[in-house]
């Protein structure tokens, strides 16, 4: 048996509540063991700051990048602020993409999925960071898309996935996107 294929996982939100943070979890939970999502905490990254690549990065950004860099594919799970990513995500972007032509981030096939209690599930956050991941040389999942509403109704105590709708929907996305990691795996091994 192959093993399995190593996923980081990003959440852009911080809130100790976050329903984004329970789904990245639930997903976990979800996964065929031929996926191995590991979480990779973003909210103690400083900011991005040129001036201290190559010579003299936090020890933050360097743990980051080997993280993200050794993993065979990203999961982005995000809320929208502003019709946009939150900024902590977007500054996680730019700790993997530098120091200019090292990215962490070209090739490696991904997936978003963004998250929110409003009724159009954070499409705005979705679009937008799918136009940074394309300008990072990022393969991403097309479909199927992932805008999940009404976060704030859709899990249990235990923090699974309580609306069967929903985890029924989130388990072909889970299907899809290991297809999708088979289905890019050259374009990451070839480079």
């Amino acid at each position: 048996m192959a093993s399995p294929k190593n996923v980081s996982m990003l959440v852009g939100s911080l809130r100790k509540g976050s329903f984004n943070r329970k789904m990245a979890l639930a997903l976990k939970s979800m996964a065929s063991a031929s996926l191995a999502l590991e979480l990779v905490e973003i909210g103690n990254l400083p900011l991005y700051n040129q001036d201290l690549d190559p010579d003299s990065p936090p020890a933050e950004w360097v743990e980051f990048r080997r993280r993200v860099g050794a993993s065979d594919a990203v999961l982005f799970v995000t809320p929208e602020y502003n019709r946009s990513v939150p900024g902590v995500l977007k500054n996680a972007i730019d700790v993997g993409s530098r120091p200019y032509g090292k990215s962490v981030w070209s090739k490696k096939p991904c997936g978003v999925i963004s998250v929110s209690p409003g009724a159009i599930g954070g499409f705005g956050a979705n679009h937008h960071l799918r136009q940074s991941l394309v300008f990072l040389d990022m393969p991403v999942l097309q479909q199927p898309e992932a805008y999940v509403g009404g976060a704030d109704k859709l899990f249990a105590d235990d923090g699974s996935i309580s609306n069967p709708a929903t985890k029924e929907f989130m388990g072909k996305y889970l299907a899809a996107f290991e297809q999708w990691i088979a289905r890019n795996a050259a374009t990451t091994t070839a480079s």
